[in-house]
């Protein structure tokens, strides 16, 4: 009552009102100094961490989130940005700005304008404490993050060691070995591997394959495909990469990271076992290219799954896969899926997109066993053991013996071919051995046998003689290399392979009289005369005329002394 007669009598009403304002401020002044000298023993304030959301009708919503997590800033709302570090920063870095605002990036793959889990932490009475708490929950959430995703629409994409992604058409990328995990922002990072001849992927997680876009669809946390520097991948599933015509010829597949909130087909499929998506394009209509580029490949891709495995196959003609359908099988247990343009979206935990070629040479594996478990020994006992091959070694002769080795002569229809192979027959006869002639076809099986019951393969440069593969041990191949300036072709294509698969090899190089070249062109004309003009033309012209004009009239008295040399060699 004293107060109120003196306040009365010394301020008018008006004058009251501002006094009291005044005396509110002031308190509230004392309060805030009360909490700023005493923040030590406080903590923070729950009701004042906030988190903020965008809802379909992108209106803003604040509610209470006593346990939110606080998300690595890549874009502020506004003008500004901040990022919270989980490591120690100094006083002046935590003093920004009142409210720390951060902002999870979007897809731009997708073209999508949502901003997810978006977080405001707000604290007006103290700055250091919305540093202080929001370091802690950035370390919790980054923790939580990294051990789990989101398993009800999107599993997680990868494990350590399990992810091997490509861009093929990024040759900066860094080489990978198998054990190889590249890691960015503490996320595994997607990764090409190039090996040689071939680019392929490996990938873990929840995997969706269209044939009808030819698009490998993985679906994966929000998280991995934000930090991932790409979200889509093109490859082109054969081994010979650097050939730019065969490669043309082999359809491209996308590699895609999609999230399980996104438009993508739904199984109508489900596969139990790993898959392997591999081309029959490019040069594989032709037989050594079929085994160099494809089989061989396939082999060292598949066999360490022992069988368990499904194979998908794109530019995939029904004549080629009849062709090697034994192989296939013996490689896999289950039925092939022809995958361009099929109906339905096949799905898989675990596949390889590509198929793996560690070396540059040709129907060769790395003899270096710290590059492939497996050898071209390994790959010849796996072809006797699918075609049911007898023989495994090649005959030996010894000095007084009557066994008379075997020996193949590869004769060739439309081009390359023998034209006095009665001669040929005869003479061989005459020096002791037991002859045979036969010109491979669609019949692999039945070619495999006759082959692998030879001691001796003789025949002209050709696809053909692709079929020493199934040669048994120490057995002799004599290639006969046709006029042209053919010799590099020869080495590279059948001689250095020979002798990785533990066969002896001769050659036999015909000169111009001996090609029937000399019945097309003039004697002084630049086919004869000088090849290497031909070839400067380009590889159309050398094999027009050299390969598919060409036959050949073996001197049977020049080419003796090499028959003779063979059967040296298996006396020995």
């Amino acid at each position: 009552m004293i107060y109120d007669s003196v306040l009365g009598r010394s301020f008018s009403k008006q004058e009251q009102k501002k006094l009291g304002y005044w005396a509110f401020v002031a308190c509230l002044f004392i309060a805030l100094s009360f909490f700023t000298n005493f923040k030590p023993f406080l903590g923070p304030l729950s009701v004042l961490n906030l988190r903020l959301s965008v809802g379909e009708d992108e209106k803003l919503h604040l509610f209470s989130d006593t346990d939110s997590s606080l998300l690595i800033a890549n874009e502020t709302l506004g003008s500004s940005s901040s990022t919270v570090n989980d490591t120690s920063s100094s006083h002046e870095e935590a003093e920004i700005m009142r409210s720390t605002l951060i902002v999870n990036d979007t897809d731009s793959s997708h073209g999508e304008s949502e901003i997810l889990d978006a977080e405001i932490i707000m604290n007006s009475t103290s700055i250091d404490n919305a540093t202080s708490r929001s370091q802690e929950v950035f370390k919790e959430s980054h923790t939580r993050n990294m051990k789990t995703n989101d398993t009800s629409n999107s599993p997680p994409l990868v494990k350590e060691k399990d992810i091997y992604m490509v861009n093929n058409t990024n040759s900066s990328l860094p080489k990978a070995t198998d054990a190889d995990v590249v890691t960015k922002n503490n996320t595994i990072e997607p990764l090409c591997t190039f090996m040689g001849r071939s680019d392929f992927c490996e990938i873990k997680g929840d995997i969706r394959i269209d044939g009808k876009s030819y698009t490998v669809f993985v679906v994966s946390s929000e998280t991995d495909i934000l930090t991932a520097e790409n979200t889509s991948w093109s490859i082109r599933p054969y081994a010979r990469k650097g050939d730019q015509a065969a490669m043309a010829a082999v359809r491209e597949w996308t590699v895609k990271l999609v999230t399980g909130a996104s438009d993508i087909p739904q199984c109508t499929q489900n596969h139990s076992v790993p898959a392997i998506l591999f081309s029959a394009g490019g040069y594989a209509g032709n037989h050594f290219h079929a085994f160099t580029d494809v089989i061989l490949p396939l082999f060292l891709t598949s066999r360490p799954y022992n069988g368990e495995v499904q194979f998908l196959i794109t530019n995939g003609r029904p004549a080629w896969i009849s062709k090697f359908e034994t192989i296939m099988k013996a490689l896999s247990r289950y039925q092939l899926v022809s995958i361009d343009n099929s109906q339905d979206i096949h799905c898989y935990d675990s596949m390889t997109v590509g198929l793996k070629r560690r070396t540059n040479k040709e129907l060769s594996i790395d003899p270096d066993p710290s590059s492939s478990p497996y050898s071209m020994n390994d790959f010849r006992k796996f072809l006797r053991s699918s075609y049911s091959l007898k023989k495994t070694m090649a005959a030996k002769i010894r000095n007084g013996s009557k066994k008379r080795p075997r020996l193949l002569i590869i004769s060739r229809k439309r081009s390359r071919a023998f034209t006095n192979v009665g001669e040929i027959v005869t003479m061989a006869k005459r020096l002791g051995y037991r002859v045979a002639t036969a010109e491979p076809d669609a019949d692999v099986s039945g070619f495999a046998q006759i082959i692998n019951s030879c001691d001796v393969v003789m025949g002209v440069h050709g696809a053909g003689l692709t079929n020493i593969v199934f040669l048994p041990e120490n057995a002799v191949l004599v290639q006969v290399i046709p006029f042209g300036g053919t010799e590099w072709l020869s080495r590279t294509y059948f001689e250095e392979p020979a002798k990785g698969m533990n066969i002896r090899y001769l050659d036999y190089k015909i000169r111009v009289e001996e090609s029937t070249l000399i019945q097309q062109y003039p004697a002084d004309h630049v086919v004869l005369r000088d090849p290497s003009a031909i070839w400067k033309q380009g590889w159309s012209a050398v094999q027009s005329i050299y390969l598919r004009q060409q036959n050949v009239t073996l001197d049977v008295n020049r080419f003796r002394p090499t028959l003779v040399k063979a059967l040296d060699l298996l006396h020995q």
